[in-house]
């Protein structure tokens, strides 16, 4: 998330929580989706990096941000049911 400053990275990670939380019909209320969409931009970037994919400015970086927060939920819903 690079150019977007602090209050940015923390608006896109609630954005792109929400969104993600949507796609994936969850329901985990404003600091749950800060949470998903803050990590869900670290693996979004580490992918993106990883297939040389660039992006930049506030709307490359919900993108990429909610991208890798439905990745991250899909993943740890893979995980909770293995465990059930």
């Amino acid at each position: 998330m690079s150019g977007v400053g602090i209050l940015g990275a923390i608006i896109i990670g609630i954005l792109a929580g929400w969104i993600a939380e949507q796609v994936m019909k969850r329901d985990h209320g404003l600091f749950m989706n800060l949470i998903v969409g803050l990590a869900g931009a670290l693996l979004g970037a580490f992918v993106a990096g990883a297939l040389g994919i660039e992006f930049a400015g506030f709307v490359g970086s919900l993108i990429v941000s909610t991208l890798g927060a439905i990745l991250l939920l899909f993943i740890f819903g893979l995980v909770r049911r293995r465990r059930a």
